[in-house]
């Protein structure tokens, strides 16, 4: 009885294959935009989180002033000095490397090429604590780092703009108003989550910085990365004591500095990104009830231009329940096969939208089995009504109608 109840219902799709094509066509739209967009809300999430771990490995950044954000309220707060930095890494347990860092606006000049960009002056322990790994060449040297020698490690972006094809390596690079030697070039790390190019860096040693380009011994940045399995809280814990402490802040004294925890940050936009997904395939959703709005619609259609055809089922010994099965089965097959190229549009969607937008191709089993079986039950309850009115028609009164 199943199977030809499936085969009639296939049947009369058939005799009408481009209403059944507008029928299922809100279903198919429907379930393509939730995977679609729940997958590039996916892949947007996963694409914020690599960001921030490219900063660094569980890194905490400490500035001047009490105000979170790329320039905060420094200017009037004490800067950190250099021994702020040995201090925390000697004093702190938890810590695997501590890099003061002082930063700089200047135009850098190579031949007839000028670019600007950022200046970092800092210490070996820069490239630890912001996952930077060399493309070329090599870091500075003990005896460089002590001395400020006059000598750089540039970024992707700096190496393009000034250099094009050619081998930076043991060029020299006028920064301001002294040259400096390229001894490395930084592998490419592109853009951070606030869009800012991570590649568009030239770091010197920081004494370098400070002697040559500020002109004093502040440093404006401690980067603190801490060891994997550390509890990153009782760390911040000790390291605002302790600065508290250096800093001569009393106890009804606020702190004249914050701490900035990449993990934090990393959560707090990974969850917004979560939740605008969610938000995005709820309001997709909506287009699916849409679909089965159209399948009632047309199903109801159906049962009345059939209605002869129905009649004489009834008379003939059909029962109910068959008649009822074949509509339902009718309404549940166009479902799916709306909710089938559903799937399969928003998988090639999706795949090139993420190329387009820039971010990552995550592909979810759940999310395709949850919107696939979604619309086969807007089959089921949407179907049931159209079904069940076919079922009790009255034999004679289906017979006589016109």
């Amino acid at each position: 009885m199943w199977w030809n109840t499936f085969l009639l219902s296939l049947r009369e799709i058939r005799r009408n294959l481009m209403r059944s094509f507008l029928t299922v066509l809100g279903i198919v739209i429907g379930v393509a935009a939730v995977i679609t967009m729940v997958t590039l809300g996916n892949g947007a999430t996963k694409a914020v989180s690599d960001q921030i771990s490219s900063l660094g490995s569980n890194l905490l950044m400490i500035r001047p002033g009490q105000r979170l954000g790329p320039v905060g309220d420094a200017a009037g707060a004490q800067p950190f000095k250099e021994a702020d930095a040995q201090a925390v890494a000697v004093q702190v347990g938890g810590i695997r490397t501590v890099a003061p860092a002082q930063n700089a606006g200047v135009t850098a000049v190579y031949g007839a090429r000028n670019w600007s960009t950022r200046v970092t002056g800092s210490t070996n322990a820069y490239f630890e604590t912001n996952n930077w790994r060399l493309a070329d060449g090599r870091i500075f040297t003990e005896a460089e780092e002590r001395s400020g020698a006059a000598v750089c490690l540039i970024g992707a972006t700096v190496r393009r703009e000034l250099f094009g094809p050619q081998d930076p390596v043991g060029e020299q690079v006028r920064v301001k108003q002294f040259s400096c030697q390229v001894i490395g070039v930084l592998a490419s790390k592109g853009q951070a989550a606030m869009g800012q190019d991570q590649d568009d860096t030239v770091v010197l040693p920081l004494h370098t910085v400070q002697r040559r380009l500020t002109g004093n011994q502040n440093v404006g940045t401690l980067l603190v990365s801490v060891q994997d399995g550390a509890d990153a809280e009782r760390v911040k814990r000790g390291i605002r004591e302790l600065l508290r402490e250096r800093r001569k802040l009393s106890e009804n004294d606020e702190d004249n500095f914050n701490v900035m925890d990449t993990r934090q940050i990393a959560e707090t936009l990974s969850g917004t990104t979560r939740v605008m997904t969610t938000l995005l395939g709820a309001v997709a959703a909506v287009s699916l009830l849409v679909g089965g709005i159209g399948i009632m619609n047309i199903m109801l259609v159906s049962v009345t231009e059939r209605t002869r055809e129905i009649g004489v089922r009834l008379a003939i010994g059909a029962l109910e329940r068959e008649v009822l099965l074949q509509f339902l089965i009718e309404a549940v097959v166009l479902a799916c096969v709306g909710g089938l190229v559903g799937v399969l549009l928003a998988t090639g969607a999706s795949v090139l939208l993420a190329r387009v937008m820039a971010v990552p191709y995550l592909f979810d089993p759940g999310i395709n089995l949850l919107s696939f079986g979604f619309s086969a039950a807007i089959g089921v309850v949407f179907g049931y009504f159209p079904a069940r009115r076919a079922a009790r028609l009255d034999p004679i009164e289906a017979l006589r109608h016109e």
